[in-house]
């Protein structure tokens, strides 16, 4: 059988979607950094564990070591944020293993970092799969379906509703966003746009406040729609984006904080004659979607659903593939 590698199966998220892959009776294995968390986690499992750290600022050895560590399997699904700091010694260790990479992450410099990668990634018959939970595998899929509304999209509008309170993991990876600055997709290219103002979206309960930041969405919309120009904002309400030092935090939020915060996302696409579309998408809360999407993903990849190179959720499993997870709406305006 085809093998999954877990990657940072103790952590908040990646232990929910260790147990989803155990629910759906998967054949993986989990790995992370932390030896006595892993072997607990793997006997409550009844799977193997693999025991690498990924962070070469860490460890020095961390690309051979993570090379080595991929005997055997044939896709890799990462939940160690921040992705900054795991991405690029994974995604190097598959290409030269010839193993499929897949993560959650939003922060855009990943992806960045996978379009670099896309040439060598295919010329090995690798796939870079980052984003596979929410925000982009929602934003993605509707994206594609809402450009279909206009006659020669022009210009995608993404914006974001983070409602609740936010894991440790995700904070620290938020960090990482807004450490790239402002971007925004002119004319096919990234470019920096410190100034560009907040403008309000309606997610379905009246229009609010939506500030700039740079997801991986600004590089997903680019590959799935061919739209050349790509804005993103994000609506923040009570706690989401917290301060301080983010190591006390909680690691996440209880399935009841999850359950009393369903997640959403405006798309807006503008045709080059001014017909404008407009779509909102509605999810189980963002924690809860994303072990779903993500396990659901590695699944696909499993049964042959790939391509190589840098892909994209919508380019790989199509723009329905959001719509697959149960909870999922979709509205027109």
């Amino acid at each position: 059988m085809s093998t999954l590698l877990i990657y940072g199966a103790t952590g908040y998220t990646g232990r929910m979607a260790a147990e989803r892959a155990k629910a759906l009776g998967l054949n993986f294995e989990i790995a992370g950094r932390n030896h006595i968390r892993l072997a607990a986690l793997a006997v409550h499992l009844g799977v193997p564990f693999r025991v690498f750290d990924a962070d070469a600022d860490a460890d020095a050895d961390a690309d051979a070591d993570a090379e080595t560590s991929l005997t055997g399997i044939l896709v890799l699904l990462n939940f160690a944020g921040p992705f900054a700091h795991t991405a690029e010694v994974l995604m190097r260790a598959c290409i030269r293993a010839g193993v499929d990479y897949l993560d959650i992450t939003a922060e855009i410099n990943v992806y960045r970092l996978a379009e670099r990668l896309g040439a060598e990634a295919a010329l090995q018959q690798v796939m870079l799969l980052p984003g596979v939970g929410w925000d982009v595998v929602p934003t993605d899929a509707l994206s594609v379906q809402v450009a279909k509304r206009v006659e020669q999209p022009f210009a995608l509008s993404i914006a974001l509703q983070v409602p609740g309170s936010m894991s440790r993991g995700s904070a620290m990876s938020v960090s990482e966003i807004i450490g790239a600055g402002v971007l925004a997709r002119v004319a096919g290219e990234l470019v920096a746009t410190p100034d560009a103002a907040p403008r309000h979206f309606d997610f379905g309960e009246g229009p609010v406040l939506c500030v700039p930041l740079s997801f991986g969405d600004l590089v997903t919309g680019w590959h799935s729609t061919g739209i050349p120009n790509i804005a993103m904002f994000v609506h923040i309400s009570g706690d989401a984006f917290p301060e301080g030092d983010l190591s006390l935090l909680p690691e996440g939020p209880t399935p009841e904080q999850r359950d009393a915060h369903r997640a959403r996302a405006a798309v807006e696409v503008t045709g080059s004659d001014g017909a404008i579309a407009r779509s909102v998408i509605e999810t189980v809360n963002g924690y809860t979607y994303t072990p779903l999407a993500a396990v659901e993903a590695a699944r696909r990849v499993l049964n042959g659903e790939r391509l190589s190179g840098f892909a994209t959720p919508a380019k790989v499993f199509g723009s329905g593939f959001a719509e697959s997870i149960e909870g999922t709406r979709i509205t027109d305006f």
